[in-house]
């Protein structure tokens, strides 16, 4: 599949994911903020709400954080903070898709253009490379010191369709079946650490220069209005530990 356990591992090594506690915040806390604002404020009764809660608290967030966040959602006078998706592509010809929570989307989209065509890529219109994707449920889970075989053997229940192995993996399912997956591998005391509505790569491609990609990437997810990215590429084990080698 798209390697995306892997790259993870890698940035993990490098020290790239969540460097600064601030910048992480700020994602987890925007997370909390829409999805308090598609229903409920009580975590009890959002499903969405309740897993951007649990991350928040998975990551140290405190907890004044995070009622602060969910009084945000309805509270008046609050710059709006909007969803939004871009779609384009980087380096190598990978197409990428980004999604972006912002109180400024002029900025947002200014700013993501600039990453793109600074690593020799090009922000798309909307449609321009969605096609290459299909709506998929993806669960963080921690294998908890599993084998892979037995970790995915753990993982194949009803609405599962593929599973990438690493520190964390990746569960895809089905797009209409994220809830029921997740409920499903907790009941098999199966550590689920976050589940969301994405995408997933109908196929995919091994870059032909995995070092620019892989920067890019980096870049895309550093920027402190993305919340995702998705790409169709397929990082080899090899290519990947060339791209965690110091330049």
């Amino acid at each position: 599949m798209s390697g995306h356990s892997k790259w993870h591992n890698i940035r993990l090594r490098k020290g790239k994911v969540d460097a600064q506690r601030g910048a992480l915040f700020t994602k987890l806390s925007k997370e909390i903020i829409l999805a308090a604002k598609g229903g409920s404020a009580d975590p009890e009764a959002n499903y969405r709400l309740k897993m951007a809660v649990e991350k928040a608290r998975e990551n140290n967030m405190p907890q004044e954080n995070i009622k602060r966040a969910i009084a945000r959602a309805t509270g008046e006078g609050e710059r709006e903070i909007a969803e939004m998706r871009y779609e384009g592509y980087g380096p190598a010809g990978v197409a990428v898709v980004v999604d972006a929570a912002t109180d400024n989307r002029n900025r947002t989209a200014a700013e993501l253009r600039f990453l793109f065509t600074r690593n020799g890529g090009t922000l798309g219109e909307s449609g321009s490379v969605a096609w290459m994707f299909e709506p998929a449920g993806l669960l963080e889970v921690d294998p908890q010191g599993r084998s892979e075989d037995d970790f995915t053997e753990a993982c194949l229940v009803d609405g599962v369709v593929d599973v990438d192995f690493g520190q964390p993996a990746t569960v895809y399912t089905e797009a209409d079946a994220v809830i029921a997956v997740r409920d499903a591998l907790r009941a098999r005391q199966i550590r689920v650490t976050d589940a969301v509505l994405g995408v997933r790569p109908k196929t995919t491609v091994p870059p032909s220069d995995v070092r620019a990609v892989f920067d890019f990437l980096d870049s895309l997810e550093e920027h402190e209005d993305v919340q995702r990215v998705y790409s169709n590429i397929e990082f080899t084990d090899d290519a990947l530990e060339a791209a965690a080698q110091p330049r």
